[in-house]
């Protein structure tokens, strides 16, 4: 999984003072939980967006200006209510041989032969809750769905992989083809293929059908 450098500064004090002080001056203040201690600094908010502000997921590595360097994931940001700006990020530390839970981003790949009938595509599940080490966190989880028709779903089962498990239940849906008003239905289009092979088949191995004719007396 792609990883984030973010540098920060150790935070000598973490009292609503101080708190408001970083903030006016375009800081963020943070935490970092896990481990023997919990860490306390602060980041220029501008360091936050390429973790915040995209689809993708990302490891964060934080480098205090002591020189120390930890390996995180991010937890918990907090916005304002009005103005949006990030008020407050919690993070996590990482360990090599300790799993972690994570929301993974779904990639949706292929043509199903649904959607160019006219179903309409619904993605029900845009991330998915992950659990592994890591080191085997995947950047995402692709959801094939060439072979969906019209009315089928594909579920998380479909979406498993070595080195992670997938924390919802198997019969979470992650995405359908739903029907629309314009669309062709799949199996009435194979039925009527069948039937015509079949009609083919009858003419050319018998007699050709008499037409019907009704003939008036006079």
């Amino acid at each position: 999984m792609k990883s984030i450098t973010i540098n920060g500064s150790q935070r000598e004090s973490v009292g609503k003072k101080a708190t408001k002080a970083l903030r006016n001056a375009g800081q963020v203040p943070c935490v970092l939980y896990g481990g023997n201690e919990t860490v306390h600094f602060s980041a220029p908010e501008l360091a936050f967006s390429k973790l915040v502000y995209t689809p993708n997921a990302h490891t964060v590595v934080i480098a205090v200006e002591n020189g120390e360097t930890y390996d995180a994931v991010l937890q918990d940001i907090q916005f304002h209510p009005v103005t949006d700006k990030i008020l407050h990020v919690d993070f996590y530390r990482l360990f090599e041989d300790k799993e972690i839970a994570m929301d993974i981003p779904v990639h949706v790949i292929g043509t199903s032969k649904g959607v160019l009938n006219g179903g309409v595509l619904r993605k029900n599940r845009r991330k998915l809750r992950v659990k592994a080490l890591p080191k085997n966190l995947p950047d995402f989880l692709e959801a094939d769905i060439t072979p969906l028709k019209i009315g089928s779903k594909l579920y998380v089962t479909a979406l498993e992989g070595e080195g992670y498990s997938i924390l919802h239940s198997d019969n979470t849906v992650v995405v359908q083809i739903k029907t629309a008003r314009t669309a062709i239905v799949d199996d009435e289009d194979e039925d009527e293929d069948e039937l015509e092979e079949g009609a083919v088949a009858t003419t050319e191995g018998g007699e050709a059908p008499a037409a019907e004719a009704t003939e008036t007396q006079e």
